[in-house]
């Protein structure tokens, strides 16, 4: 078998990638936004409007930002209401074999998402796919930031592992921060327009934007071979 920096390796994002919860997503930030009397947001505005950190995101809508008790009642606020709805959220189209011809064909593949990571191992693990990756890993600090510094760990753990480094790693994610944190460490990018950002947020991004994950595997493939 070829060398892991002669193959093509996978990072996934979770939320609005791998898992379809989207619409649990805006249930929750609709929560969230009642606690400081902002008006709710339809999906179509939050996907126009997001962006990181969390806290200019709600800048964006506030027309100013959220003072710092504002914040914390707000992430509260979220985060429980986003637990009580990603009970009911299923994977995405066609995740489950995707991941499994991934790994069959011998390639590797890894998940980063910047949700806890004590809440997101148990979480992966019940949808029946940690085993498909060779590492899993959440935010370990606070909520609200960006990916990139996270990549960047997630790679220095994963240097040990096969000859897996960013130069031959693609970043799927839906996200335009998961093309940043990709650029911060030297991998390549493409986006899924089914979770947080609308098409042309995502082509800002000067990625690969594509519509369905099947097709972002084969286009990661084709990028790095």
């Amino acid at each position: 078998m070829a060398s892991g920096k002669t193959r093509t390796h996978l990072v996934w994002d979770w939320n609005g990638t791998l898992l379809d919860d989207i619409h649990a997503v805006i249930h929750a930030t609709n929560a969230a936004f009642a606690e400081v009397e902002v008006a709710p947001v339809t999906l179509e505005q939050y996907r126009e409007m997001y962006c990181v950190p969390i806290p200019r995101f709600y800048e964006r809508l506030m027309g100013r930002m959220p003072t710092e008790a504002e914040w914390e009642r707000m992430d509260e606020s979220f985060h429980r209401h986003y637990t009580e709805q990603r009970v009911a959220c299923g994977l995405a189209v066609g995740v489950e074999e995707l991941l499994t011809g991934w790994q069959r064909a011998g390639r590797s593949q890894s998940l980063l998402s910047m949700y806890g990571h004590e809440q997101l191992v148990p979480v992966v693990r019940g949808y029946g796919i940690e085993p498909r990756f060779v590492r899993v890993d959440g935010r370990t600090g606070p909520s609200g930031g960006s990916k990139a510094l996270h990549m960047e760990r997630h790679f220095a753990a994963l240097a040990g592992v096969d000859g897996i480094a960013p130069e031959y790693s693609v970043v799927i994610g839906d996200a335009l921060d998961d093309a940043v944190a990709a650029a911060h460490v030297g991998a390549r990018a493409v986006l899924y327009t089914g979770g947080s950002h609308s098409r042309s947020s995502l082509e800002a991004a000067g990625v690969p934007v594509v519509d369905s994950l099947g097709e972002a595997v084969a286009l990661a493939e084709a990028l790095v071979g």
